[in-house]
């Protein structure tokens, strides 16, 4: 394995062997499917799974480019969450779920890249039924650095601080923030 630089946006090499996703199963047994939880579901998972791991998937980087009307925003309002790109440099962190019998749909509502200002601003102003989409950055913003302390996800990083210099302009002094 390569040793690459630390500034590099993929995990250090390490010297623990890698786990495969996939343990060894009976002939009589289904089929395994693993689903790669990098936004919401890796502190809400809504579904039933066996088995979990928290790691990473090369090749992919996380960004603000999903529309959501329903958890996170609403139809004349859609909130930001997040959906994977293809990077060959990038790394993502997440959590895998071993699920039997489930099935991965398409999402319709990708809204593209934008920058950090404006994803940041609709972020602020969005809430669905699950709550506010800054619940949603500020949960994956701790994901990240609580389980994934080596990782580096600067487009993450960047809706924060861009949301961070943003709130004075959504919190005038002397109100707060309700997130409902």
């Amino acid at each position: 394995m390569k040793e690459e630089p630390p500034t590099q946006r993929t995990p250090p090499a390490s010297p623990t062997p890698s786990l495969s996703l996939q343990p060894p199963r009976e002939d009589s047994d289904p089929p395994a499917l693993w689903i790669f939880g990098y936004g919401s579901l890796v502190w809400r998972p809504d579904f039933a799974y066996s088995n979990s791991r928290v790691g990473f998937v090369r090749g992919y980087s996380r960004r603000f480019w999903q529309g959501d009307t329903f958890h996170r925003g609403s139809d004349k309002m859609p909130g930001r969450v997040v959906t994977l790109l293809e990077d060959h440099e990038g790394c993502t962190w997440g959590v895998a779920y071993e699920v039997r019998g489930e099935q991965i749909s398409e999402n319709p509502g990708y809204l593209g890249p934008a920058p950090e200002e404006d994803i940041a601003t609709q972020i602020l102003a969005c809430s669905g039924r699950s709550g506010h989409n800054l619940e949603y950055l500020l949960r994956l913003a701790d994901f990240i650095r609580l389980c994934g302390p080596q990782a580096q996800d600067e487009h993450l990083a960047a809706i924060v601080d861009a949301v961070g210099a943003l709130l004075p302009c959504f919190c005038p002094s002397g109100q707060t923030l309700a997130m409902a």
